[in-house]
């Protein structure tokens, strides 16, 4: 799975056998570069906590980072820059957006440095090796033991090195609470769908565990130490570009096909208004549409 920006509105992907990437990767990688000025903001707090490890003689620098679930590799070619001196690892379990990675960091005059591994997460990891930072971000809640995935990312860290998982933040809003259409409070009650549909998918994950999601225990478990948990915002303020407009109606769209069913029938028909293109008071033509959105990176250090 790719973590660039997933399908399913504030949580990630619906089942990935469904998807097809070929037609869906050009989306993905729009919502993904989109989103750069928040994982800009990550990459730069992960260069500065190994900086600061470097300074206190824990690590001796990044020349190895591995991108899990790296989907288009927007944030591969991201993480290639913030870390010069580093061979970055696009791994992915879909071939079509392995290609668009390749050709990303073609595009940007990255490709000596940027390369590609097909695997599924976590068990095609082993051929590897270790890596001086590990990044993983909207991967892991598709996989049924995440307590064990985050092990198995763990293992494959150098001594000393860094692994980052970008898991929870705050569900995207992009609109106010009364918009003129339908009965208001509509975001609060697509959430709540959005979590019922989000409870049936993972519980029906291959290997499900029903384990509570606190990723700095999971880190702890993983024999990792000094956590460090932040939030990164990203806010785009009304009015919206083109671009914005496009991820929002993609969004829109994904949910109403997702967990449209969900919902009464007034809400079922104003999310489809929002969505459509050609409605006057669709997401595409609002001029009171925003996009307001947070993701929550945890990371912990190998022992050197």
């Amino acid at each position: 799975m790719s973590n660039d920006e997933r399908p399913a509105p504030g949580h990630g992907a619906h089942d990935t056998a469904q998807i097809d990437w070929e037609v869906f990767g050009p989306l993905l990688e729009r919502g993904a570069e989109l989103h750069l000025p928040l994982y800009e903001q990550a990459a730069a707090w992960l260069r500065q906590l190994l900086v600061e490890a470097a300074a206190a003689g824990g690590h001796k620098g990044v020349d190895r980072v591995l991108d899990v679930g790296s989907g288009p590799g927007v944030v591969s070619c991201l993480l290639a820059r913030a870390f010069p001196a580093a061979e970055v690892v696009a791994v992915d379990a879909s071939a079509a957006l392995l290609e668009r990675a390749h050709a990303r960091a073609g595009r940007l005059g990255l490709g000596d440095r940027v390369r590609t591994h097909l695997a599924e997460l976590p068990d095609g990891l082993d051929a590897l090796g270790g890596a001086d930072l590990i990044w993983s971000a909207r991967t892991l809640h598709h996989v049924g033991d995440q307590r064990a995935a985050v092990a198995a990312l763990g293992a494959h860290l150098r001594p000393g090195g860094l692994l980052a998982v970008s898991e929870g933040g705050l569900t995207t809003r992009f609109l106010p609470r009364d918009i003129g259409i339908g009965r208001p409070g509509l975001q609060s009650r697509l959430d709540a769908a959005c979590e019922d549909w989000f409870v049936e998918m993972r519980a029906a994950l291959p290997g499900a565990v029903d384990d509570t999601e606190d990723w700095p225990a999971f880190l702890a478990d993983a024999g990792l130490r000094t956590p460090r948990t932040r939030s990164f915002l990203l806010d785009l303020p009304a009015p919206l570009t083109g671009d914005a407009r496009a991820y929002l109606q993609d969004h829109l769209s994904q949910g109403l096909d997702l967990y449209g069913d969900r919902l009464g029938e007034d809400d079922h028909t104003t999310l489809a208004r929002l969505a459509d293109p050609d409605d006057a008071v669709g997401i595409a033509r609002r001029p009171d549409a925003f996009l307001l959105s947070a993701q929550t990176v945890h990371t912990a250090r190998a022992q050197q």
